[in-house]
């Protein structure tokens, strides 16, 4: 008899990966397909989101979620997180109110302290008293008079090297400093594929299309799912879609109708002279959509800096957010887009972005003149299951028996949709009872920095980049 799966994961993502590790360390068999030569590819992420800070519109029940799950996450994956702060300014031309942001942030403070009382484990930003400071005009006028710090250590190191670049006469004050850390997917990635190499309990097929589905749970062969690549059947208890804007794809083929969102976003890398000390990363707030749509700067090793700036014509699209449509689960960008997605940029287009890009930090930074394009777009699609576009915490559905479909938004919520999927299975009865989820991972934990450190530099060469993006900012021992 061919071997029949416990699992079928279809994707390679966050999810699909992070998925295939906690089943693993579980001891649950798998087999994860990935149509890439190397696993996350998807779409880019370069922030923890540990508090949702860089979305002043989203309710703070959101901001709760993301920043428990953001911890999980970065306890998983400690060699992918760079520990620099981020400032949070709101522009003089803009609604936001600093007094909700500041509400917010209290509450976060409150319940970060909460999560530390049930785990000390969880205290990855440092103590709750420092998750955030405020510094008002007089206080930047003071801090303005020191010199840059090579390497600073602490808050008021940080936003000194902040002020000798911007210009707060532009920005409401006061402005705030927050502990909202980096998150480098090039790392995340490597050891993720690394881990999956090591362990037996997971298959791992890269450049590997599923071509089809089939549901045999009805035929009592051992197993409820045929996974068809070019070349190959797979048989499987229980199938995972973890296809990402993709999604809705297969669900279509199994005539399963969802609701759904897909959005096609880009961040843009640019080349910076050097400049005397680190800068944390630097988000300047604005409506989303409008000329004035947030600016987002995020440093890297070697005076390389990605820019994300939330307007149509940097990192939003006309036409890049769709929708699905009545019993069509699968939304469908328009040429362009797809092109971009399957081909591509055209180089016109990478310079005309970066430089529109380039030219909106330029209005906070003016010294940010001189940056010029870095190399090609950071871009991809995400899923948003539903119909409101402002959702950033998706986690994971079962439209039928032995299926689940995973719905993250964020990265951050791959390591709860992956216990959910746990749970779900042995509601099912395919595999037996586990006493607790598990938020740890020894495979993980297995894996060493240096190994980490190549197979990082080289997906990111693979794939077109700076090899300096693959690198820390504040480097780990």
């Amino acid at each position: 008899m061919s071997e029949i799966y416990n699992v079928g994961i279809i994707g390679g993502g966050v999810s699909g990966v992070v998925t295939a590790l906690q089943l693993a360390e579980n001891g649950i068999d798998s087999i994860l397909f990935e149509q890439e030569n190397s696993v996350v590819n998807g779409p880019p992420f370069c922030h923890l989101h540990a508090g949702g800070n860089l979305y002043p519109d989203i309710s703070e029940a959101q901001c709760k979620i993301l920043m428990k799950q953001s911890i999980e996450m970065a306890k998983l994956f400690p060699q992918s997180i760079d520990e620099r702060p981020t400032f949070i300014s709101v522009p003089k031309s803009e609604k936001y109110s600093l007094d909700n942001i500041e509400h917010r942030l209290e509450m976060l403070v409150a319940y970060y302290t909460e999560l530390i009382a049930e785990d000390p484990s969880n205290a990855i930003l440092g103590a709750p008293k420092n998750y955030y400071k405020i510094y008002a005009k007089e206080d930047l006028k003071a801090l303005a008079d020191h010199p840059a710090i090579e390497r600073p250590k602490s808050a008021d190191e940080w936003m000194i090297n902040t002020i000798h670049l911007i210009d707060y006469n532009k920005l409401k004050t006061p402005v705030i400093l927050v502990q909202e850390f980096g998150w480098n997917l090039f790392r995340l990635g490597a050891q993720a594929q690394l881990a999956l190499s090591k362990t037996e309990k997971c298959t791992l097929k890269t450049n590997t299309n599923v071509t089809f589905i089939k549901d045999v749970s009805q035929k009592n062969v051992g197993y409820n799912w045929e996974i068809h690549t070019a070349d190959k059947l797979y048989k499987v208890k229980y199938l995972v879609n973890s296809c990402g804007f993709k999604t809705g794809t297969f669900d279509e083929s199994l005539h399963l109708n969802s609701e759904r969102l897909i959005e096609f976003k880009a961040a843009y890398v640019s080349k910076w002279v050097p400049i005397p000390g680190l800068i944390p990363e630097l988000i300047f707030h604005g409506e989303r959509g409008t000329p004035h749509g947030m600016i987002q700067l995020t440093p890297y090793c070697d005076d390389y800096y990605q820019i994300h700036g939330m307007t149509n014509d940097i990192t939003l699209f006309e036409h890049g957010l769709v929708q699905s449509k009545d019993n069509i689960s699968q939304p469908e960008f328009n040429e362009g887009i797809t092109q971009k997605l399957n081909s591509g940029w055209e180089t016109d287009e990478i310079k005309s972005r970066t430089e529109n890009a380039i030219d909106s930090v330029v209005k906070f930074i003016p010294s940010f003149q001189s940056a010029q394009v870095g190399g090609p777009p950071l871009f991809g699609a995400q899923q948003i299951p539903g119909n409101d576009p402002s959702l950033r915490v998706g986690e994971v559905s079962f439209p039928c028996k032995s299926y689940a479909r995973s719905e993250i938004v964020k990265a951050s919520s791959a390591l709860t949709v992956a216990n959910q999927i746990i749970t779900k299975m042995q509601e099912e009865e395919i595999i037996p009872a586990i006493l607790t989820a598990l938020n740890t991972n020894t495979i993980l934990d297995s894996i060493l920095k240096t190994d980490i450190d190549v197979l990082a530099s080289e997906l990111a060469i693979e794939r077109g980049y700076p090899e300096a993006l693959s690198r820390l900012v504040i480097d780990k021992d």
